[in-house]
């Protein structure tokens, strides 16, 4: 099979790629940056925002990976324009190609749990409540748990089926559930099938470091190479899901090529929540002696949200993906990669 990776140059892209090729597969990225395994690899060099590029690149394709995207929260609304362009008009002019290629094979594309906003919760008296954006002065006075909207009380997180209600809480957030929104009006359309894979907290080998879009699991890496203490923010205690960077890859395949293709949104996730901090002191236990340790900061972002992990089974019943990459082994790899 010969897959077509928009992006595939890029971090998640690029082991998708060992993937496919390990597989037995060929790959062709679209992406302005070479491959990662150039002698493998056919490379259209191009963006994907670009027709006559997206064209050549479609040729005799037999299956199609999104994963081109602008990624990370974003500096300030100054990047608003960029998020849009770069990741709902590229997957636009993508699927305005592939539908005019009269294209007949599966599409992978690369959402985000960003899509949920908040996580799951319940209140003791109301039940399933979905919490609003948390209240500046609420978190500057390190109130960082959302109350229940109805009456204030505390609430009890829980994980997040795809099932859940969307509410995107930033830009980026905003763009990946519209590239979802295009891509399954395009399959509607078309009748190819669509596998949107909402991926939770992604971390692993050439993960970007020392930018402002990086995931927290780099930022906290990028700090302990340079020598200084990685800065915690909130107490800490807000949870993720962290899931490999191979796992993720793995899952990619497997949506490309299960015996019938899998339409709609899975969560792509290890289906253990851990908290930021856990996070933080894992990479220093891994980074060894004399690492500078974590710092909880009590500093905050106001598009971040509290707690957000995913229920992994429909994952697991649709495609047979369950993560297994062992945590510590994990972070121990990802640290020695920086």
């Amino acid at each position: 099979m010969r897959v077509l990776l928009t992006g595939g140059s890029g971090f998640i892209g690029s082991h998708i790629v060992d993937r496919l090729l390990d597989d037995g597969h060929d790959a062709r990225v679209l992406d302005l940056v070479a491959p990662h395994r150039p002698a493998d690899v056919e490379w259209v060099r191009g963006d994907v925002r670009d027709a006559d590029t997206v064209r050549e690149a479609l040729c005799d394709a037999d299956a199609v990976c999104h994963q081109a995207a602008m990624v990370g929260l974003g500096v300030d609304l100054g990047d608003i324009a960029d998020y849009v362009s770069h990741n709902d008009l590229g997957t636009a002019i993508l699927l305005r190609e592939l539908a005019r290629a009269s294209f007949d094979g599966r599409v992978v594309q690369a959402s985000s749990m960003v899509v949920y906003g908040e996580g799951g919760y319940d209140c003791p008296e109301h039940g399933n409540v979905a919490p609003g954006p948390r209240a500046p002065e609420a978190l500057a006075a390190g109130n960082f748990e959302p109350p229940c909207p109805r009456c204030g009380a505390s609430l009890s997180p829980h994980t997040v089926g795809e099932d859940a209600p969307t509410d995107p809480r930033n830009v980026y957030a905003a763009t990946k559930l519209q590239q979802e929104h295009l891509a399954f009006a395009f399959s509607r359309e078309t009748g190819v099938p669509v596998t949107s894979l909402r991926y939770h907290n992604v971390y692993g080998p050439r993960m970007p470091s020392d930018t402002p879009y990086a995931g927290v699991a780099s930022l906290f890496a990028s700090a302990l190479a340079a020598g200084r203490a990685p800065r915690v923010f909130e107490d800490g205690r807000q949870r993720r899901d962290f899931v490999h960077v191979r796992d993720v890859a793995r899952a990619n395949v497997l949506a490309l090529t299960t015996a019938e293709p899998v339409g709609g949104a899975l969560n792509i996730a290890s289906g253990t929540p851990r908290t930021v901090g856990e996070l933080a002191h894992a990479l220093h236990a891994a980074a060894g002696d004399g690492a500078a340790a974590p710092v909880t900061t009590g500093e905050f972002r106001l598009g971040d949200v509290r707690h957000v992990f995913a229920s992994a089974d429909l994952a697991a019943a649709r495609l047979g993906f369950r993560a297994s990459e062992d945590f510590a082994a994990g972070m121990a790899e990802f640290a020695a990669s920086l």
